[in-house]
Parts: structure tokens; C-alpha cells; sequence
């Protein structure tokens, strides 16, 4: 865990929001402020059956700390919405929220991923409950939560899996575990993104954001090498030290070539 990161119950506002994160980048401009583009929504007849308070919420608690804490963010995702399917563009903004909201992060890395190693078919509401308790326990939270908010914050979790298609079935039991295999123009995607973030290629290598795919270091370079194939870079590999070549000098031109 970052240090002064802790678990919130911000995935309260919203969960994946696939369907309404897009419609809010149709209307959203760079250099648009969260007061700016919350009118456009308003005045945009895009959500008749949202009240303004919760859209307001959605947009506030949900699109601003997941897709403007960086700039460009909210832009290249835009750009990217044209040209990509909806499972694509679903595990972009899986990658996006789970960097908002890192209870989502952890749930993903450390106990769904396991429990599908060990062999489970299913994660069920008490699974996420005791992973909530014991981040809990271990200082992850500003202070203690009551029974209630563990409770429906475990709920989020499983209900925010489900919209990121982590997780089938919508009733209260059992969810079946529904693993994701990562979209060759979203690792492209990733990939980049990492790079200009300022991170080493060794370091991208390694990232925590590939094990909300499920994938190790190994899985990495593997991947990476596909996409050297497809001309998306070049990748020179020897022993455990990988160096990449950037064919793309931007995300906008990246996002040029995977949506052609």
C-alpha cells in the first residue's frame, strides 16, 4: 500500500459506471472543471433517469478522481471510446478505478486472483467481508468501520467486479468467478500509459496494474513480445533486463494506430 493511501467508501457514489463514464466523456472538453461538466450533464438530456444530486455525486465522486487526477487522462480515454468494443474499454476504466480506489485494488490483486489459483469457482459476499476486516485490522482505514459500512462496503466490491465482468450473477449468493483476459490494445495501452507516467521499462514490468489481469512479470514480457510483434513496439530482452523501444511518441498517437 502507498504511503497515506487508505480504504474509502468512495465506490459508494458508483461502481463501474461503464455506460454513464462514456456518455460524460462524450461531453467532456479538456480544460472542462467537475462544476463544468456537471451542468453539461445536467443540461444534456443524456440522463433522464438520474436526479441531479446523483449525478452530481457520479460526477464529483466517481469520473473526476478516476479519469482527471492526471491530465490527459479523460482526453485519451475519449478518444479511445470511438474506436474500441465495450469489453475493451470496460478494462480500461477497470484499470482507472482501481487506481481511485485502492480497497477495489487489493480485492483484486489479493483475493480474487488467488482464489481463482486455488482453484475456486465463486467469491461470495463473506470472502469480501473478511478481506474488508482484515484491511481494516491491519491500519488501512482512517479508523474503524462499523459493521454496516464493512458489510456494504464488501458489497461494492463484489457488485463493482460484477460490472467490470470479474464477476457474474446479480443475486446475493455466490458470484461465479469470470476470469478477464487482457485486450491486446489495453495492454498496449497500459504499457504506454506506465511509460509516461516516467516509469523505467524494467519497472512496468513489474507493476501492480497487470495483476488486476492476473498477470506476473513473466505474463509481462510475454505480452510485451506479442505486441513487438505486432509493431506496437520493440522489445529487446536478455536474462532480467528488458528494454523497450517506443515506436509511439504520445497516447494520442497511440491511440491513432490501435483504433484504426
Amino acid at each position: 500500500m502507498s504511503e497515506n493511501r487508505f480504504y474509502t467508501t468512495q465506490l459508494q457514489a458508483g461502481l463501474g459506471l461503464i455506460t454513464e463514464t462514456r456518455q460524460l466523456l462524450e461531453l467532456y472538453e479538456p480544460g472542462v472543471s467537475v462544476a463544468e461538466l456537471t451542468e453539461r450533464a445536467l443540461s444534456s438530456g443524456r440522463f433522464p433517469l438520474v436526479t441531479a444530486r446523483r449525478l452530481r455525486n457520479i460526477v464529483a465522486e466517481c469520473f473526476a478522481p478516476r479519469y482527471l487526477r492526471r491530465p490527459n487522462t479523460a482526453a485519451t480515454l475519449k478518444r479511445l471510446a470511438a474506436g474500441l468494443n465495450r469489453a475493451e474499454f470496460s478494462q480500461l476504466l477497470l484499470i482507472h478505478t482501481a487506481r481511485a480506489n485502492l480497497v477495489l485494488a487489493d480485492f483484486i490483486r489479493d483475493v480474487y486472483w488467488p482464489r481463482y489459483a486455488a482453484g475456486r469457482d465463486a467469491l461470495t459476499l463473506e470472502d469480501a467481508r473478511e478481506f474488508v476486516i482484515a484491511g481494516m485490522r491491519a491500519g488501512r482505514t482512517q479508523k474503524p468501520w462499523s459493521d454496516t459500512t464493512i458489510r456494504r462496503v464488501a458489497s461494492y466490491l463484489l457488485s463493482c467486479c460484477a460490472d467490470y465482468e470479474l464477476l457474474g450473477g446479480n443475486g446475493r449468493g455466490p458470484r461465479p468467478i469470470q476470469p478477464l483476459r487482457l485486450h491486446t490494445k489495453v495492454a498496449a495501452y497500459l504499457a504506454y500509459d506506465l511509460h509516461f507516467q516516467g516509469l523505467g521499462d524494467n519497472q512496468i514490468l513489474t507493476h501492480s496494474d497487470w495483476q488486476l489481469f492476473g498477470l506476473t512479470p513473466d505474463d509481462v514480457r510475454d505480452l510485451l513480445k506479442r505486441l513487438s510483434l505486432q509493431g506496437l513496439l520493440i522489445l529487446q530482452s536478455a536474462g532480467d533486463v528488458v528494454h523497450v523501444g517506443w515506436t509511439c511518441k504520445t497516447l494520442d498517437e497511440l491511440s491513432d494506430v490501435i483504433t484504426r
